[in-house]
Parts: C-alpha cells; structure tokens; sequence
C-alpha cells in the first residue's frame, strides 16, 4: 500500500523536474488540473483494441 505522503512526493517531484512547477503551485493545484496537464502533454494517444478487434486480428493474421 502506497501512503499519501509518498505519492504526493513523488508527483510534486513530476511536476517540479516534468512541469516546471514551485511546491507551492502544485499544492495549490487540484488533481483535475494535475491530470489535464499530464494528459495534453502526452498527446492523442490510441485506444487500445478491444477483444473483437483483437479476435479479428488473430483470424486474419493467425500465428501457425
């Protein structure tokens, strides 16, 4: 189980080293907001395929 005050030092050490951000901005910041940020600077990322797409790949390029 991780407590709250690792956590919390290790995303306040992201967003000092990642984000530029002074202990006190990300105090201040919600978790919505520290997660908006995270989010643009990942970019579009794909949704991963679900099982039917998964099965019709497995069909349509099968393994031996």
């Amino acid at each position: 189980m991780t407590r709250f005050a690792a956590s919390a030092a290790r995303l306040a050490g992201f967003a000092g080293a990642v984000l530029g951000w002074a202990p006190d901005v990300f105090w201040r910041a919600t978790p919505a907001e520290l997660g908006a940020v995270v989010a643009a600077m990942m970019g579009d990322t794909p949704t991963p395929p679900d099982a039917a797409a998964i099965a019709r790949l497995q069909e349509a390029f099968p393994d031996g």
